[in-house]
Formats: structure tokens, C-alpha cells, sequence
């Protein structure tokens, strides 16, 4: 099949599945796919590609298809894929009401984004109410609350354009758990324990009730009290009376509250005494009115709980939906970790790009909409999911390819000068392929900076070419001006390069793993906007984030 054939078998491919316009990025990659000899003259392919595509999109969806379906309906028959959609809630009523509860020891990141992505479009699909609940109980010593993670949390939240209802603080609601609590104990399912942790363990282990189990309720309320009052913490906890021969040790008689006398980052020392979080899951899905709960299936025994808990209370039971655990290969994340980097200035910030935290993606360059995507991908399978980063860029790409515009970087620059080279004005598209885009101009002479690793390769008597600007040698220890022909390289040249003038701009990259990728740029790159995303060539895509004392900062996206 000639290059034109399968330009054209693509481009109303592309237009057939996006409502008759194809997009000359997507040809062109499919082209090149399929023929990877095409991206020899990159310039032949992008003007071919244009011309057929803007034949192709003045036709009717008819004709479109009626191409396809007589000139290659395989790929209709092949390629044609049904877009993912999440199941159907059960029992949807009036109003879906949904909720996400974040512990606030820092900002979201890539692996939380898929429960909250999910709640999201479920609530945008029934027209809903998503709320944000502040998982704030004091948590434990190595794991505790960071006082800026609940603006960061809700920063990421916005961040993925979702759409949050109503706000609510669990550390502004102890008194309405402590209502709950006597309300136990006055039903004889709740008591308060003194058993040390050792003995605990090894009676629910063999089923044995404690003493402390059989106490009286008024003793109970008593004690109950004094825990709020006196006790110190690790002396008592209050527990939930279940069946001790639960076919789980770990669901017999669990632990409802507990002493932590630790200073709380919004409510100080006002309450000593704190929920665990399944009992102030229960309390708070029946009051606050959540109509369907998302989480993990490694929260089997909190679903558990809460419907044994709604049973001694008289509650409906809320529909409750556990998804498979999603892992994300390519990437270490651990938010306890990225708190210590930051809280001891090893990190830059929880924007840090090594905490993969929502702020640090966004920064990166990475769009809402492709993390929304890459999180929906794997929908709501029961089964463990393990996904690759790269779908993430994948994703990302498609998204910001049509609108960065193409620049040079140089990294690790060794400067060469070209005996005879003319002077002239180099004029390179901003897009290739969108010659409409504008052509920026770069003035050149003798001399020109290449990278290290292109200037090491230099073979005596070989003819090279610097990328649409001219053609050199490497004679002795000179460079000599060759010619500026453009001819098919691959059977008359070593290798075409990369390239700067010698007016050029300071340029940093901060990359994915915090190393700084330091080199030289384009001048027209002192006209970006900031925030403005460009593909610097050979090298991948890059946000551009400032300037400082000269140097031009980028933060990188992916390639």
C-alpha cells in the first residue's frame, strides 16, 4: 500500500470516529505505525497528511463512511471499540448522595484520584451530591494530620473539576459520636475494657469473653464518663460487643473509641477521647444521608462493621459497591514517606514531582481530564488492577499534542563552529502539522551548539546534517559547510542532529524524579506565557514555569 493509501485509510478512520474530523497528529502517528520509514522526511509526511485530511474533513459523514465500509472495512470491523461506561447503581432513588473521605495527613495523589473520580462521575451521571468529609479522627502518631493537607485535599478535588456539595470536618462532630457511643452502651452492645493488648489478643483469638464484657450497663456509663475525663491514654478503650466466635477474630469486639491526648491540629485538646473510623463511618453515612458508598475491597470488615452497627441502631442499609485495589506500575508513591521529605526540606514541597501528589501532576503539565481517564480505564472490577504510568501519558498526549508547539533544547551543549556556512534565516514550522500555526525564524552562521553525546559520535570524512538548517563534514578537527540540500538522509548521511544558534537562552528542566536537566534553548522561547506546555524536540513534552535570575524553567510532563 503506497504512504498516500494509508494516510487516507487512517485519516477517515479518525474522522469516522470523531464526528467527521480527523486530527493530523493521530493520521500521522497511525502512518508512521504502519510505515515507520515515513518519519525519514518528516516534512513530505505532515504536507501529505494535511492535503488528504483536508479533503477527507470536507466530506459528509456518509461519504466518510461510505469509503470506509467499500475500501477498507476491516478496520470497521477491527477497530471499532464501545466506550467504557460505569455499571448502574442499585436503588437509586430520589437523590444519589455520595461521599469521599480523605485522611489529612497530606494532598491527594494519583493513587487516591480513582475513588474520587469515580464517586464524581457517579454523581454527575444521576445529577447527585458528592460531599467531602474530612477524615480527621487523630490518627495515630506515625500517621497524623497535617494541618495544610485539608486546602490541599480540596485543592486536588477542584483541580479534577469535581464538583463538591457540601464540606464537613469529623473532628467538629465528637459530640455527635458521643451521643451514638452512650446509646450503645444503653443497649447493652457497647462496655468499656481495661484488658491490656496481649490479653485481648489472645482471648479473641480463642473466643473468650473478657471480664470487662459482662459489666452492668450503669457501670458502663460510669466508666464511660470517666474516660472522657480521667482515664489516661492506653488504660481503657470502649468496645462494640459482637459474636466471639465470629467465623474473623478480627470483628470480634472491636475497638469504637480510644484515649489519644495528642494536640489536634484544628480542635487542640478540647476532646481526648476519638472514634475509630469505622464507627464514625457508620454514624456519619446514616446521618449526613449517603445513598452509595465506594471503597476497596480491603475494607470488607469496615462495610461489616457499619451494617452491624446500622442493625443495633434500627438503620437502612446503604448500598455499599467494593472495587479490586489498583496498583500503578512505573511509580513509588508513599504518603508517609513524601511527608517526611517535605516536613524536613528534602522535597521542594508536596508539589514535590517525587510525591505524585495532584498539585505535582498539575504543575507537570498533566490535564484533569487525562487523570480522569486513566482512573475510569480500569472501572469498578472487583478484580486487582495493575496499570502502567504510561497510560497516564498516553492519555496526557492526546490531550496536549495539537497545541504545543515545537521548540529545540539542547542538553550537555559542546559549541562547533562551520567554516563557510552561510548566514541565513532558518524557518521552522511552530507545529508540524500546522504549517498555518506560524514559522518561527532562526538566524544562523558559523556558529552552533550540538549535544555532547552527538558531537562525541562525529566520524572523520562523513557527511551530517544539522535538522533543516544545512549539511556539514567533519574534516581533521574542522567542520566544514557541506551544502544545504535536504535529500533523504537515511542513504546519503551519517545522522541528523540537533541544533542552537549561538544566540540562545539558559534552559532548566526539573524531570519526574527531581533531577535537573540543565542546557541551552531556543530564543523564542522568552515568548512563552508561563504555564504554556512545549514539546522540545527529541526530548519530550515540558510546562514552562518561570524564569529565574535568567534561566528558563520547565517542568517535565513526559515524552
Amino acid at each position: 500500500m503506497t504512504l498516500e493509501k494509508t494516510i487516507e485509510k487512517y485519516a477517515l478512520l479518525n474522522a469516522f470516529r470523531h464526528d467527521g474530523k480527523a486530527s493530523a497528529g493521530s493520521v500521522i502517528g497511525a502512518a508512521i505505525q504502519e510505515m515507520p520509514e515515513a518519519k525519514n522526511n518528516m516534512k513530505e509526511l505532515a504536507m501529505k497528511v494535511n492535503q488528504i485530511i483536508k479533503k477527507i474533513n470536507s466530506m459528509s459523514a456518509e461519504e466518510q463512511k461510505e469509503i470506509l465500509e467499500k475500501e477498507y472495512p476491516e478496520l470497521l470491523e477491527k477497530k471499532e471499540v464501545k466506550e467504557r461506561t460505569l455499571p448502574e447503581l442499585k436503588n437509586v432513588g430520589r437523590e444519589v448522595v455520595m461521599r469521599i473521605a480523605p485522611y489529612p495527613s497530606g494532598p491527594l495523589h494519583i493513587g487516591n484520584a480513582k475513588q474520587l473520580v469515580l464517586n464524581d462521575e457517579y454523581v454527575k451521571k444521576y445529577s447527585g451530591k458528592l460531599i467531602l468529609v474530612y477524615d480527621d479522627t487523630i490518627g495515630s502518631e506515625e500517621k497524623n494530620i497535617t494541618k495544610e493537607a485539608y486546602e490541599l485535599i480540596k485543592e486536588g478535588a477542584l483541580f479534577l473539576e469535581c464538583n463538591i456539595s457540601h464540606e464537613y470536618y469529623k473532628s467538629d462532630r465528637l459530640n455527635i459520636y458521643y451521643d451514638y457511643a452512650v446509646e450503645l452502651i444503653k443497649k447493652g452492645k457497647a462496655y468499656v475494657c481495661f484488658c491490656k493488648a496481649e490479653e485481648l489478643r489472645g482471648n479473641r483469638a480463642k473466643g473468650l469473653e473478657c471480664d470487662c464484657r459482662n459489666a452492668p450497663v450503669e457501670k458502663n456509663l460510669e466508666e464511660w464518663k470517666k474516660m472522657r475525663e480521667e482515664y489516661k491514654e492506653g488504660d481503657v478503650t470502649l468496645r462494640l460487643k459482637t459474636d466471639m466466635q465470629h467465623k474473623n477474630p478480627a470483628f470480634r469486639d472491636r475497638v469504637l473509641f480510644r484515649i489519644a491526648e495528642r494536640e489536634h491540629p484544628r480542635v487542640g485538646n478540647k476532646y481526648r477521647v476519638w472514634p475509630l473510623l469505622d464507627f464514625s463511618w457508620a454514624i456519619d453515612d446514616h446521618l449526613l444521608n449517603i445513598t452509595h458508598i465506594l471503597r476497596g475491597k480491603d475494607l470488607m470488615i469496615e462495610t461489616e462493621m457499619e451494617r452491624y452497627i446500622w442493625d443495633i441502631l434500627g438503620w437502612h442499609h446503604k448500598e455499599i459497591i467494593h472495587t479490586g485495589l489498583w496498583r500503578i506500575e512505573g511509580i513509588k508513591m508513599s504518603k508517609s514517606k513524601s511527608k517526611k521529605e517535605v516536613m524536613e526540606g528534602i522535597y521542594i514541597g508536596w508539589d514535590d514531582p517525587r510525591t505524585w501528589s495532584l498539585q505535582s501532576l498539575r504543575r507537570r503539565g498533566i490535564k484533569p481530564l487525562a487523570i480522569r481517564k486513566f482512573c475510569l480505564d480500569s472501572g469498578l472490577s472487583m478484580n486487582d488492577v495493575t496499570v502502567p504510568i504510561d497510560n497516564l501519558y498516553s492519555k496526557n498526549r492526546e490531550l496536549i499534542e495539537m497545541d504545543a508547539n515545537r521548540y529545540f533544547f539542547i542538553d550537555e551543549p559542546v559549541e562547533i563552529k562551520i567554516e563557510n556556512a552561510p548566514k541565513q534565516e532558518v524557518d521552522l514550522n511552530f507545529h508540524p502539522d500546522f504549517p498555518e500555526r506560524g514559522q518561527r525564524l532562526i538566524k544562523t552562521h558559523e556558529e552552533f551548539y550540538i549535544q555532547k553525546k552527538d558531537f562525541d559520535s562525529l566520524k572523520e570524512g562523513k557527511l551530517y546534517r544539522l535538522m533543516d538548517c544545512l549539511n556539514f563534514k567533519k574534516i581533521g578537527s574542522k567542520f566544514v559547510f557541506e551544502s544545504l540540500e535536504y535529500f533523504n538522509f537515511k542513504d546519503k548521511g551519517e545522522k541528523i542532529m540537533h541544533w542552537l544558534p549561538k544566540e540562545n537562552v539558559k534552559v532548566e528542566i526539573l524531570m519526574d524524579d527531581a533531577k535537573v536537566v540543565k542546557g541551552l534553548g531556543e530564543e523564542g522561547i522568552k515568548k512563552l506565557k508561563q504555564n504554556e506546555t512545549v514539546q522540545f524536540e527529541r526530548f519530550g513534552y515540558c510546562k514552562f514555569d518561570g524564569i529565574v535570575k535568567g534561566v528558563y524553567e520547565f517542568w517535565y510532563s513526559h515524552k
